[in-house]
């Protein structure tokens, strides 16, 4: 082909100022073609609806399966942190004092109820026992001295009562003979003499008679002191055996034994340690514990006494305990502080309060030390399942 007919070189070679535009029309093409391809592709709904359904429903499902999880497991309970392990533990102290002569416990140790925990030395004590005693037997006695001089009383007034009547007698006899002798002296027969002597023996059966009469007094006054003495005797009695009642009861207090079952604990009390009275020799936390939940006053809407309660225990994570609420404290545990809050002033804020929550359990691990101040997690079951 000749130079002057190929267009390209035609082009080159005489130097055309136009455009070439052939080298741009492949891109051009390229271009429309994926412009027309992107027109005509259908979007990710119509290309995979099922899949889109298919997650739409697993969405739905996880969100209904969310909700009843949280219904079921987490909704209808009430749980906090704050709780602790409680029980009535108080000091055993002495009523007695003196000098220790046993130690019969450890430290830590389990006792049953009645069992000894500490002796102290009673030889004091038995002395003063026995002296209440020779007391008591002395105030008996003195009873019975007493008993005897009332019945010698009344045997007495027995005595000089039968002399009054015999004097009463005499003295009657006395005033009729004296009577006959007047007269018979002043009708002229009989003589001043014998007048005189039955005058005489008038004044001597009146005299006998006043005797016997004042005897009678005097041996009911008799009688009178000795029931006093009596009453006194009783008297000292009642008190001997008050001091010896005491004083047995303080010999039995040199035994200091243990009220209920339980553990002693913090064990100061030594032997040949002289205790003064009330003095502690030891701490005792009795078996019979229970928990208290401080819960916010706002997860008490819902929670009664008898609901179940599950509680873990820090220090056994391992061993689950079941309970139930027993009660709930009518205030929250501030108001029964010894400086309880005072809210009446202009800076108040709102806090959320606690209250004690009582909760019982149905059983305590036998092998596991449990004492008061132990943390616990209770999750109490406010509503039932549904």
């Amino acid at each position: 082909m000749p130079d002057d007919q190929h267009p390209i070189r035609s082009a080159r070679q005489t130097g055309d100022d136009t455009p070439d535009n052939t080298a741009d029309a492949p891109q051009e093409q390229e271009a429309g073609e994926a412009a027309e391809k992107n027109e005509k592709k259908p979007s990710i709904f119509r290309r995979h609806p099922l899949w889109i359904l298919f997650g739409l429903v697993a969405f739905v499902v996880l969100c209904i399966a969310g909700y009843m999880i949280w219904l079921i497991y987490f909704h209808p309970y009430e749980s906090t942190d704050d709780a602790f392990v409680e029980a009535r533990s108080f000091a055993v102290s002495t009523k007695v004092a003196g000098y220790v002569e046993t130690v019969s416990v450890n430290d830590n140790q389990h006792v049953a109820a009645g069992a000894t925990l500490v002796t102290i030395d009673p030889t004091d004590y038995r002395i003063a026992l026995d002296q209440a005693k020779g007391q008591v037997e002395s105030a008996q006695a003195a009873i019975a001295s007493a008993e005897a001089q009332i019945a010698a009383s009344a045997a007495a007034i027995d005595e000089a009562r039968a002399q009054q009547t015999s004097a009463a007698a005499a003295l009657q006899f006395a005033q009729e003979e004296a009577n006959r002798q007047q007269e018979l002296a002043k009708s002229g027969a009989g003589t001043v003499q014998t007048a005189q002597q039955a005058t005489s023996s008038l004044r001597q059966a009146q005299a006998n008679a006043a005797q016997t009469q004042a005897s009678v007094v005097s041996a009911m006054k008799n009688k009178a002191v000795a029931e006093a003495q009596r009453a006194n005797a009783i008297a000292s009695l009642h008190q001997a055996e008050a001091a010896a009642a005491a004083a047995e009861q303080k010999l039995k207090d040199t035994v200091i034994t243990a009220q209920q079952a339980g553990r002693v604990v913090q064990l100061s009390g030594a032997k040949g340690q002289f205790v003064a009275q009330g003095q502690s020799v030891a701490m005792f936390v009795p078996d019979e514990v229970w928990v208290v939940a401080n819960f916010k006053e706002t997860q008490l809407t819902d929670m009664r006494p008898g609901q179940p309660v599950s509680l873990t225990i820090d220090a056994y994570p391992d061993h689950p305990l079941q309970g139930r609420v027993d009660s709930i404290q009518p205030g929250s545990g501030v108001a029964f502080s010894l400086l309880p809050a005072e809210n009446a002033t202009g800076n108040y804020v709102k806090v959320t309060q606690r209250v004690p929550v009582k909760i019982v359990v149905d059983r305590w691990p036998q092998d596991l030390p449990v004492g008061p101040g132990m943390s616990v997690v209770p999750t109490v079951t406010v509503r039932p399942r549904s």
